[in-house]
């Protein structure tokens, strides 16, 4: 960073004070509502994911203000507590939003912590929450897109990274922080930054976390700002900004391009699988594959999956992927959700509980997969270009290449899909939803500009 140039946390805190609903584009409106619709419906099924209820448990014992609502359960707690309750459900079934460049889940930090913050002030508007969220979700996207690297070549899990940044600046934005306190909430946020994916080579459970705690690490930096609490200034930029102590490098114009004229939430993917985003595209050419073949699973002589570099996180290590124990592996396998789709013809939220995960009928289809590794497949994306060969008796084959995969901006999942991925979503709920609720929620949603206060979402979700 030039000496005479400000770091990029005073240009973003003034783009957090300058922009209001009106300035946002129709399509970035559109798009956020899909994505508020997306995130709430994977916080109902996360409420039953493993692992969920320790975190309520957690919360529940330490108690305190009763400012905020845990999704699903109902319970009262405060604001931080909620969003990292929130944001780890929403993060734990794998089924969240994706930023193809910035390789960040943005819904699942920023959303759980702006709708915490909105239930703690009271009497927000739709509008104000679409809002901080839109730019929430913008400036966690770019700040993913300028440093230029996936999880798996740096290390760092960006979800984390870069969602208490946008997480920050939305919570800011509903608090009416002025410049120099959005400027320290940046710098607060900053000291609480981290997370990397050695929990998902790990299997641990504490990857969904990685989504709660930037949340709640939202909730606490806007909160110390407003109060007058002092973060650093330049937080991005400085001698030991974030893209210098952890990236070396980065792409200042990804954050600073078109600010507030284009929003990166109108380029988020939605997923129609709940796995690991690197498997979606050998999941749609498997499944494209055997409706048009009408492959017989016991046909099958061997498959082959050709993947660029970033999707060895769905390979390896080998026998965790090809016969996974765990929910987590299993989320992150290529060859067990392939076998899925070829087994059944869909992936669904059913397939990945600690009971369905050991499928012997998967695992003995799993073991015919074969990964090949072709380097001209890697992509600086959320997902990569694959290619799937499925060899049959008789001497067939049949191969398929998808390169956007069912949900990407290009392939879109438009509002009718999303309702009822949002319907399946509720039926998992820790208190399943009615139909009734789930359609009367999912209306409100659509509709959510109209809203003149949030609380009779909240209770819906409840």
């Amino acid at each position: 960073m030039q000496s005479s140039q400000k770091d990029i946390a005073y240009l973003l805190a003034d783009y957090v004070n300058n922009t209001n609903y009106e300035s946002l584009p129709e399509d970035a409106i559109e798009v956020t509502k899909k994505d508020i619709l997306d995130t709430l419906g994977t916080a109902l099924a996360g409420s039953t994911a493993e692992g969920v209820q320790m975190a309520v448990d957690l919360a529940l014992e330490w108690a305190g203000k009763k400012e905020s609502t845990i999704i699903g359960f109902g319970n009262k707690v405060p604001s931080m507590m909620a969003a990292f309750v929130n944001g780890t459900m929403s993060h734990a079934r794998d089924y969240d939003d994706i930023h193809n460049k910035g390789i960040v889940h943005a819904g699942v930090t920023v959303i759980p912590a702006s709708l915490a913050m909105a239930e703690r002030i009271g009497s927000v508007s739709g509008k104000d929450f679409i809002t901080a969220v839109a730019l929430g979700i913008d400036i966690t996207c770019r700040l993913g897109m300028a440093c230029g690297l996936s999880p798996g070549t740096s290390g760092w899990h960006n979800t984390s990274i870069f969602g208490i940044f946008g997480s920050t600046a939305a919570c800011g934005k509903l608090l009416e922080l002025d410049k120099e306190k959005m400027i320290n909430a940046f710098g607060i946020a900053y000291s609480q930054c981290s997370g990397t994916v050695q929990c998902i080579e790990d299997k641990a459970l504490v990857k969904r976390m990685q989504a709660g705690f930037p949340a709640k690490g939202a909730v606490i930096s806007a909160l110390l700002a407003e109060k007058g609490f002092t973060g650093s200034r330049d937080t991005f930029e400085g001698k030991r900004g974030l893209f210098k102590m952890y990236y070396k490098k980065y792409d200042r114009d990804a954050v600073t391009s078109e600010l507030g004229k284009t929003f990166e939430i109108t380029n988020m993917s939605f997923k129609p699988y709940p796995a690991c985003r690197l498997n979606h595209a050998g999941i749609d050419a498997a499944l494209l594959l055997a409706k048009k073949y009408d492959i017989k699973p016991e046909e099958i002589e061997s498959i082959v999956i050709h993947h660029g570099e970033n999707s060895f996180l769905c390979g390896v290590p080998k026998e965790g992927r090809l016969k996974p124990k765990t929910v987590v592996d299993a989320q992150f396998s290529l060859p067990y959700t392939v076998s899925r789709v070829l087994l059944q013809r869909k992936v669904s939220l059913q397939d990945f509980t600690p009971q369905t995960v050991g499928d012997e009928s998967v695992y003995q289809l799993a073991q015919k997969v074969k990964l090949h590794f072709i380097p001209e497949l890697t992509s600086q994306k959320s997902c990569e270009p694959t290619i799937v060969d499925i060899h049959l008796t008789g001497n067939r084959m049949y191969s398929e290449r998808v390169d956007t995969p069912t949900g990407d901006p290009q392939n879109p999942m438009g509002w009718p899909i999303l309702k009822a991925k949002f319907k399946d979503c509720a039926s998992f709920a820790v208190k399943p939803l009615s139909e009734a609720r789930t359609e009367e929620l999912t209306q409100l949603l659509t509709e959510l500009e109209k809203a003149k206060d949030l609380n009779n979402i909240v209770k819906l979700l409840s």
